[in-house]
Protein backbone atom coordinates (compact mmCIF):
# COMPACT_ATOMS: atom_id res chain seq x y z
CA UNK A 1 0.00 0.00 0.00
CA UNK A 2 1.07 3.40 -1.01
CA UNK A 3 1.90 5.71 2.32
CA UNK A 4 1.75 9.39 0.15
CA UNK A 5 0.08 10.80 -2.97
CA UNK A 6 -0.02 14.13 -4.26
CA UNK A 7 -3.31 14.90 -5.96
CA UNK A 8 -4.25 17.84 -7.63
CA UNK A 9 -7.72 19.62 -8.79
CA UNK A 10 -8.78 22.57 -10.78
CA UNK A 11 -11.00 25.50 -9.35
CA UNK A 12 -13.94 26.82 -11.78
CA UNK A 13 -15.91 29.31 -13.32
CA UNK A 14 -19.62 29.54 -13.43
CA UNK A 15 -20.83 30.18 -17.10
CA UNK A 16 -24.36 30.17 -16.72
CA UNK A 17 -27.16 28.85 -14.16
CA UNK A 18 -25.74 30.52 -10.58
CA UNK A 19 -28.25 30.55 -7.60
CA UNK A 20 -31.38 28.56 -10.09
CA UNK A 21 -28.87 25.63 -9.71
CA UNK A 22 -29.77 25.47 -5.85
CA UNK A 23 -32.90 24.54 -6.78
CA UNK A 24 -33.06 21.91 -9.19
CA UNK A 25 -32.41 24.04 -12.31
CA UNK A 26 -29.36 22.93 -14.58
CA UNK A 27 -26.00 24.93 -14.74
CA UNK A 28 -23.09 25.48 -16.74
CA UNK A 29 -19.65 25.23 -15.37
CA UNK A 30 -15.95 25.05 -16.59
CA UNK A 31 -13.12 23.92 -14.91
CA UNK A 32 -9.82 26.53 -14.85
CA UNK A 33 -6.32 25.70 -15.32
CA UNK A 34 -5.21 27.37 -11.75
CA UNK A 35 -5.42 24.06 -9.08
CA UNK A 36 -5.32 23.05 -5.66
CA UNK A 37 -2.67 20.88 -4.42
CA UNK A 38 -2.58 18.15 -1.36
CA UNK A 39 -0.48 15.69 -0.37
CA UNK A 40 -1.76 13.07 1.73
CA UNK A 41 0.39 10.23 3.49
CA UNK A 42 -0.49 7.76 6.03
CA UNK A 43 1.41 7.65 9.62
CA UNK A 44 2.33 5.75 12.49
CA UNK A 45 0.54 8.14 14.59
CA UNK A 46 -2.94 8.02 15.27
CA UNK A 47 -3.12 11.93 14.45
CA UNK A 48 -4.95 14.23 11.59
CA UNK A 49 -2.57 16.85 11.07
CA UNK A 50 -3.05 19.66 8.40
CA UNK A 51 -0.54 22.62 6.91
CA UNK A 52 -2.71 24.62 4.79
CA UNK A 53 -0.81 28.44 4.52
CA UNK A 54 -3.06 29.44 1.80
CA UNK A 55 -5.86 29.62 4.41
CA UNK A 56 -3.36 30.05 7.21
CA UNK A 57 -3.43 26.77 8.75
CA UNK A 58 0.06 25.67 10.37
CA UNK A 59 1.01 22.65 12.14
CA UNK A 60 -2.50 21.61 12.96
CA UNK A 61 -3.38 18.55 15.05
CA UNK A 62 -5.68 16.25 17.05
CA UNK A 63 -6.47 12.87 17.61
CA UNK A 64 -8.29 10.84 15.11
CA UNK A 65 -10.55 9.66 17.40
CA UNK A 66 -12.00 13.80 17.91
CA UNK A 67 -12.17 14.40 13.60
CA UNK A 68 -15.03 16.56 12.89
CA UNK A 69 -15.48 17.15 16.94
CA UNK A 70 -15.50 20.72 18.54
CA UNK A 71 -15.12 24.18 16.56
CA UNK A 72 -12.97 23.75 13.78
CA UNK A 73 -11.14 26.38 12.24
CA UNK A 74 -12.38 27.95 9.47
CA UNK A 75 -9.55 26.85 7.00
CA UNK A 76 -9.39 23.43 8.31
CA UNK A 77 -13.19 22.20 7.82
CA UNK A 78 -13.56 21.26 4.80
CA UNK A 79 -10.59 19.26 4.61
CA UNK A 80 -10.96 17.52 7.86
CA UNK A 81 -14.90 16.79 7.24
CA UNK A 82 -13.44 15.60 3.81
CA UNK A 83 -11.54 13.16 5.91
CA UNK A 84 -14.52 12.02 8.50
CA UNK A 85 -16.95 11.71 5.43
CA UNK A 86 -14.02 8.89 3.37
CA UNK A 87 -13.49 6.82 7.03
CA UNK A 88 -17.29 6.57 7.63
CA UNK A 89 -17.82 5.44 3.99
CA UNK A 90 -15.05 2.93 4.49
CA UNK A 91 -16.98 1.78 7.19
CA UNK A 92 -20.52 1.35 5.88
CA UNK A 93 -17.92 -0.99 3.35
CA UNK A 94 -16.76 -2.71 6.16
CA UNK A 95 -13.52 -1.67 4.92
CA UNK A 96 -12.01 0.93 8.14
CA UNK A 97 -8.84 -1.85 7.96
CA UNK A 98 -7.65 0.43 4.87
CA UNK A 99 -6.89 3.87 7.36
CA UNK A 100 -4.70 3.13 9.84
CA UNK A 101 -3.40 5.10 12.29
CA UNK A 102 -2.91 8.16 11.10
CA UNK A 103 -3.39 11.18 8.48
CA UNK A 104 -1.61 14.12 7.57
CA UNK A 105 -2.60 16.62 4.63
CA UNK A 106 -0.25 19.56 3.31
CA UNK A 107 -2.38 21.54 0.52
CA UNK A 108 -0.97 24.17 -1.55
CA UNK A 109 -3.14 26.35 -4.18
CA UNK A 110 -2.22 28.63 -7.74
CA UNK A 111 -4.81 30.55 -6.55
CA UNK A 112 -6.01 32.65 -4.23
CA UNK A 113 -9.46 31.46 -1.98
CA UNK A 114 -10.32 35.44 -2.38
CA UNK A 115 -11.05 34.96 -6.37
CA UNK A 116 -14.36 32.93 -6.14
CA UNK A 117 -12.42 29.97 -7.91
CA UNK A 118 -14.07 27.29 -5.40
CA UNK A 119 -10.80 26.29 -3.19
CA UNK A 120 -12.26 24.78 -0.80
CA UNK A 121 -14.58 22.21 -2.85
CA UNK A 122 -10.97 21.49 -5.02
CA UNK A 123 -9.69 20.85 -1.68
CA UNK A 124 -11.73 18.58 -0.50
CA UNK A 125 -12.00 16.31 -4.07
CA UNK A 126 -7.83 16.61 -3.60
CA UNK A 127 -7.66 14.78 -0.17
CA UNK A 128 -11.15 12.40 -0.75
CA UNK A 129 -9.37 10.93 -4.05
CA UNK A 130 -5.79 11.16 -2.17
CA UNK A 131 -7.20 9.08 0.63
CA UNK A 132 -9.10 6.80 -2.30
CA UNK A 133 -5.71 6.21 -4.24
CA UNK A 134 -3.49 5.95 -1.30
CA UNK A 135 -5.70 3.69 0.86
CA UNK A 136 -6.69 1.29 -2.61
CA UNK A 137 -10.15 1.91 -1.82
CA UNK A 138 -10.33 2.63 -5.71
CA UNK A 139 -13.58 5.27 -6.20
CA UNK A 140 -14.45 6.49 -9.17
CA UNK A 141 -15.41 9.70 -9.73
CA UNK A 142 -18.96 9.99 -8.71
CA UNK A 143 -18.52 8.49 -5.75
CA UNK A 144 -15.41 10.93 -5.17
CA UNK A 145 -18.40 13.77 -6.52
CA UNK A 146 -20.84 12.31 -3.80
CA UNK A 147 -18.30 12.27 -0.55
CA UNK A 148 -17.15 16.12 -1.66
CA UNK A 149 -20.83 17.50 -1.93
CA UNK A 150 -21.67 15.51 1.22
CA UNK A 151 -19.10 17.59 2.93
CA UNK A 152 -20.06 20.89 1.14
CA UNK A 153 -23.65 20.31 3.12
CA UNK A 154 -22.70 19.35 6.27
CA UNK A 155 -20.24 22.71 6.89
CA UNK A 156 -22.56 25.19 4.67
CA UNK A 157 -26.41 22.91 4.87
CA UNK A 158 -26.92 23.69 1.06
CA UNK A 159 -24.97 24.46 -2.29
CA UNK A 160 -25.68 23.11 -5.72
CA UNK A 161 -22.24 20.87 -6.02
CA UNK A 162 -21.58 22.12 -9.70
CA UNK A 163 -17.60 23.16 -7.92
CA UNK A 164 -17.06 19.81 -6.79
CA UNK A 165 -18.30 18.48 -10.19
CA UNK A 166 -15.82 20.47 -11.70
CA UNK A 167 -13.07 19.50 -9.66
CA UNK A 168 -13.65 16.08 -9.97
CA UNK A 169 -14.03 15.61 -13.75
CA UNK A 170 -12.84 18.51 -15.33
CA UNK A 171 -13.90 20.07 -18.60
CA UNK A 172 -16.77 22.36 -19.47
CA UNK A 173 -20.21 20.56 -17.38
CA UNK A 174 -24.19 20.46 -18.25
CA UNK A 175 -24.63 19.96 -14.48
CA UNK A 176 -28.20 19.51 -12.71
CA UNK A 177 -28.23 20.23 -8.99
CA UNK A 178 -26.73 17.94 -6.52
CA UNK A 179 -25.22 15.80 -9.56
CA UNK A 180 -28.47 14.57 -10.54
CA UNK A 181 -26.97 15.19 -14.16
CA UNK A 182 -23.22 15.96 -15.04
CA UNK A 183 -22.85 15.73 -18.59
CA UNK A 184 -19.36 16.86 -19.86
CA UNK A 185 -20.02 19.01 -23.02
CA UNK A 186 -17.45 17.85 -25.83
CA UNK A 187 -15.81 21.53 -26.26
CA UNK A 188 -12.24 22.38 -26.96
CA UNK A 189 -12.35 26.05 -26.70
CA UNK A 190 -13.70 28.74 -24.92
CA UNK A 191 -12.36 32.13 -25.16
CA UNK A 192 -13.47 33.95 -21.98
CA UNK A 193 -12.09 37.01 -20.26
CA UNK A 194 -11.93 37.26 -16.03
CA UNK A 195 -12.46 40.41 -14.38
CA UNK A 196 -12.03 40.01 -10.19
CA UNK A 197 -14.24 42.72 -8.57
CA UNK A 198 -11.58 43.29 -5.79
CA UNK A 199 -14.63 42.36 -3.36
CA UNK A 200 -14.69 38.94 -1.43
CA UNK A 201 -18.09 37.46 -1.96
CA UNK A 202 -19.79 34.54 0.52
CA UNK A 203 -21.92 32.16 -1.15
CA UNK A 204 -24.04 31.18 1.57
CA UNK A 205 -24.81 34.60 2.69
CA UNK A 206 -25.88 35.36 -0.55
CA UNK A 207 -27.95 31.93 -1.04
CA UNK A 208 -29.56 33.27 2.23
CA UNK A 209 -30.33 36.77 1.29
CA UNK A 210 -31.97 35.44 -2.49
CA UNK A 211 -33.93 32.53 -0.24
CA UNK A 212 -35.32 35.78 2.15
CA UNK A 213 -36.44 37.24 -0.81
CA UNK A 214 -38.19 34.23 -2.20
CA UNK A 215 -40.28 33.99 0.99
CA UNK A 216 -41.82 37.47 -0.08
CA UNK A 217 -42.58 36.75 -3.47
CA UNK A 218 -41.75 32.93 -3.99
CA UNK A 219 -43.35 33.01 -7.41
CA UNK A 220 -41.79 35.74 -9.33
CA UNK A 221 -38.41 33.97 -7.48
CA UNK A 222 -39.31 30.52 -8.94
CA UNK A 223 -39.75 32.48 -12.54
CA UNK A 224 -36.81 33.75 -12.44
CA UNK A 225 -35.03 30.16 -11.62
CA UNK A 226 -37.44 28.61 -14.72
CA UNK A 227 -35.97 31.64 -17.11
CA UNK A 228 -32.71 30.85 -16.07
CA UNK A 229 -32.67 26.64 -16.32
CA UNK A 230 -33.95 27.69 -20.51
CA UNK A 231 -31.34 29.79 -20.66
CA UNK A 232 -28.59 27.61 -19.68
CA UNK A 233 -30.78 24.78 -22.35
CA UNK A 234 -30.42 27.43 -24.76
CA UNK A 235 -26.51 28.31 -23.78
CA UNK A 236 -25.27 24.23 -24.11
CA UNK A 237 -26.25 24.63 -27.91
CA UNK A 238 -24.68 27.64 -28.46
CA UNK A 239 -21.91 26.37 -26.73
CA UNK A 240 -21.78 22.79 -28.45
CA UNK A 241 -21.93 24.86 -31.60
CA UNK A 242 -19.53 27.57 -31.00
CA UNK A 243 -22.07 30.19 -31.37
CA UNK A 244 -20.35 32.75 -29.98
CA UNK A 245 -22.28 35.58 -30.31
CA UNK A 246 -25.39 33.49 -29.37
CA UNK A 247 -23.90 32.35 -26.49
CA UNK A 248 -22.96 36.09 -25.37
CA UNK A 249 -26.70 36.82 -25.92
CA UNK A 250 -27.66 34.80 -23.08
CA UNK A 251 -25.12 35.48 -21.00
CA UNK A 252 -26.76 39.11 -21.14
CA UNK A 253 -30.17 37.54 -20.58
CA UNK A 254 -28.54 35.98 -17.36
CA UNK A 255 -27.38 38.77 -16.13
CA UNK A 256 -30.49 40.27 -16.52
CA UNK A 257 -32.37 38.14 -14.13
CA UNK A 258 -29.43 37.94 -11.93
CA UNK A 259 -29.73 41.86 -11.11
CA UNK A 260 -33.60 41.22 -10.17
CA UNK A 261 -32.44 38.34 -7.38
CA UNK A 262 -30.27 41.54 -6.06
CA UNK A 263 -27.44 40.03 -6.34
CA UNK A 264 -25.40 41.75 -8.55
CA UNK A 265 -23.34 45.23 -6.95
CA UNK A 266 -22.48 48.58 -8.25
CA UNK A 267 -18.34 47.28 -9.20
CA UNK A 268 -19.78 43.97 -11.19
CA UNK A 269 -22.24 46.27 -13.19
CA UNK A 270 -19.05 48.75 -13.66
CA UNK A 271 -17.12 45.75 -15.46
CA UNK A 272 -19.71 44.61 -17.43
CA UNK A 273 -20.94 47.60 -18.93
CA UNK A 274 -17.55 48.45 -19.57
CA UNK A 275 -16.71 45.03 -21.32
CA UNK A 276 -19.72 45.43 -23.60
CA UNK A 277 -19.39 48.89 -24.39
CA UNK A 278 -15.67 47.60 -25.66
CA UNK A 279 -17.27 45.50 -27.83
CA UNK A 280 -18.06 42.43 -25.64
CA UNK A 281 -20.86 39.89 -27.08
CA UNK A 282 -22.14 39.51 -23.61
CA UNK A 283 -21.09 40.08 -19.84
CA UNK A 284 -22.25 38.69 -16.44
CA UNK A 285 -21.22 37.73 -13.01
CA UNK A 286 -19.81 34.29 -12.64
CA UNK A 287 -20.81 32.66 -8.88
CA UNK A 288 -22.94 33.83 -5.88
CA UNK A 289 -22.19 37.44 -6.92
CA UNK A 290 -22.02 40.26 -4.24
CA UNK A 291 -18.57 40.54 -5.64
CA UNK A 292 -15.82 37.92 -6.92
CA UNK A 293 -15.91 37.78 -10.74
CA UNK A 294 -17.81 38.95 -13.36
CA UNK A 295 -16.75 36.73 -17.13
CA UNK A 296 -17.18 38.31 -20.54
CA UNK A 297 -17.04 36.21 -24.72
CA UNK A 298 -15.51 38.74 -26.86
CA UNK A 299 -14.21 38.58 -30.74
CA UNK A 300 -10.57 37.73 -30.73
CA UNK A 301 -10.09 41.00 -32.21
CA UNK A 302 -12.31 42.90 -29.74
CA UNK A 303 -10.21 40.77 -26.19
CA UNK A 304 -7.66 43.55 -25.81
CA UNK A 305 -10.72 46.01 -25.66
CA UNK A 306 -12.52 44.57 -23.19
CA UNK A 307 -9.62 44.09 -21.02
CA UNK A 308 -8.67 47.26 -21.27
CA UNK A 309 -12.84 48.45 -20.65
CA UNK A 310 -12.77 46.36 -17.47
CA UNK A 311 -9.50 47.62 -15.86
CA UNK A 312 -10.13 50.88 -16.57
CA UNK A 313 -13.61 50.93 -14.07
CA UNK A 314 -11.33 49.23 -11.36
CA UNK A 315 -11.77 45.58 -12.55
CA UNK A 316 -8.50 42.90 -12.16
CA UNK A 317 -8.04 40.53 -15.01
CA UNK A 318 -7.11 37.09 -14.23
CA UNK A 319 -5.66 35.09 -16.98
CA UNK A 320 -7.05 31.41 -16.38
CA UNK A 321 -7.42 28.17 -19.05
CA UNK A 322 -10.71 27.15 -19.46
CA UNK A 323 -12.07 23.89 -19.77
CA UNK A 324 -9.10 22.17 -17.76
CA UNK A 325 -8.23 18.64 -16.80
CA UNK A 326 -10.31 17.33 -13.54
CA UNK A 327 -8.39 16.00 -10.41
CA UNK A 328 -5.72 14.04 -11.18
CA UNK A 329 -2.52 12.11 -9.98
CA UNK A 330 0.28 14.57 -9.66
CA UNK A 331 3.08 12.21 -7.54
CA UNK A 332 2.67 8.89 -5.65
CA UNK A 333 5.33 7.38 -3.22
Amino acid sequence: MKREITISAPGKLMLLGEHAVVYNRPCIVTAVGQRMRATVELTEKSTFQLNAPDVQIANYQKPMDQLGIGDLPKGAKFVEIAVVNFLRSLLEYSRSDLVKPGVKVSTTSEFSSQFGFGSSSASTVCVIKALSEITEANLNNKEIFDLAYKTVLDIQGKGSGFDAAAATFGGTLYFVTGGKTIEPLNIDSLPLIVGYSGIKADTVTLINQVKEKAGGNPQAVEDIYDNIGKLVEQAKLALLGKDWQSLGELMNENQKLLTKLGVSINKLDDMIAAALKAGAYGAKLSGAGGGDCMIALAPEDKVQAVKDGITSVGGQIIEVETNAEGARIETRD
